[in-house]
């Protein structure tokens, strides 16, 4: 298989700052159906791809009215279509929640069909809350972190077909992938965490890493040192490669990006409550009547969001990548509407030096 810098031509291609990308959770607000929301993102791969930007991630989650991407292998494919050039993938397929042959031959028909552009991230958290989690894994228990490791191997072992001799699974095939194409290699294999545990497999498997920054920000610098210590050379990766995902709001003024930023903020706030619903519009959570608990929480959920003009975010996002030493940031943010978010990505690849401001 290529090196990963091979897979990677944003590593020298686009800003002197790196590359830079996007993750989607393709969002739904308040007045608008999950179809727009779909919509939505399909223009936002678009302009993202225009811009410059060099991957466009999509995350799996279930039973949440405000995120409409429950299945990132069906959305995936349509963004492909529906673009040219940037990459694509998942950030990520929660894997317990699959069987590792799906997986494998899903991403190997979206590699067949788009060779070269397709990432396939994993995670293992659920992406829900417990009772939607057995009902995806047809269950009454959820896998333990030793599982994942397991299910990972098989799913590698399925995209490289590579079981061994005396395996059960020897004479499987996953299909359209190595067996059906050779040489066409396998869509890069990243692990997703959020805390100590996918760090360190991922820094002892040589597999690229990616970090969820945007909530779990007080983890961020141990997990990246973690994965750099753990880390050996693969068949993939000769040196350690980390991103993070970086909550980012880009306006024309500081008070505007702010404004913006709150809607992420109370839909995050209602989340952890247990009342998960539609992004809400600015005017909703300036309204919104905060007790003092819910204020914390607010100002520390943003105290963590890169936000601002499009200098403020530029100074936001450089001394971030410094501070973490990370060698790919992925903005992302939950705004209500189209528009803005059209607006912020603009913003944000200005600030980057993707395109002149």
């Amino acid at each position: 298989m290529p090196a990963l810098a091979e897979q990677i031509p944003g590593r020298v291609r686009g800003s002197a700052e790196g590359p830079l990308s996007v993750l989607d959770l393709a969002t739904v607000g308040a007045g608008y159906t999950p179809t727009q929301a779909l919509r939505a993102s399909t223009e936002l791969a678009r302009t993202a791809e225009r811009l410059g930007y060099h991957r466009y991630w999509v995350a799996e989650h279930h039973g949440m009215p405000g995120v409409a991407s429950s299945s990132p292998a069906v959305l995936i494919a349509h963004l492909a279509a529906a673009t040219r050039t940037i990459r694509l993938g998942s950030g990520g397929v929660m894997l317990p929640n699959h069987a590792p042959l799906v997986i494998a031959e899903q991403f190997g028909t979206l590699h067949a069909l788009h060779p070269g552009r397709i990432d396939l991230g994993l995670g293992r958290a659920p992406g829900t809350d417990p009772a939607t989690a057995r009902a995806l894994r047809r269950g009454e228990g959820l896998e333990t972190a030793d599982d994942f490791p397991l299910q990972l191997s098989e799913l590698t072992r399925f995209l490289d077909d590579d079981f061994p001799a005396g395996h059960p699974y020897e004479r499987l095939k996953a299909i359209p992938g190595e067996a059906s194409v050779p040489g066409s290699g396998r869509p890069p294999v990243w692990l997703l965490g959020s805390s100590g545990f996918s760090a360190q497999l991922a820094g002892r498997l040589g597999l690229p890493f990616a970090f969820a920054h945007h909530f779990s920000a007080q983890n961020t610098v141990p997990a990246l040192e973690l994965y750099r210590d753990s880390f050996r050379p693969s068949a993939v990766l000769d040196a350690p490669y980390s991103l993070i995902g970086v909550g980012t709001v880009a306006a024309d003024s500081e008070r505007e990006a702010r404004r913006l930023a709150m809607s992420g903020a109370l839909s995050m706030l209602r989340l952890r409550r247990g009342r998960p619903g539609l992004i809400p519009t600015p005017e909703e959570a300036e309204a919104h009547p905060y007790t003092e608990l819910e204020r914390d929480f607010v100002d520390a959920w943003l105290a963590n969001v890169v936000l601002g003009t499009k200098d403020q975010v530029r100074s936001g996002l450089q001394e971030l990548r410094k501070r973490t030493g990370a060698d790919e940031l992925m903005v992302t943010g939950h705004v209500h509407g189209i528009e803005a978010k059209q607006r912020s990505i603009e913003l944000i690849a200005e600030a980057w030096g993707l395109v002149d401001g």
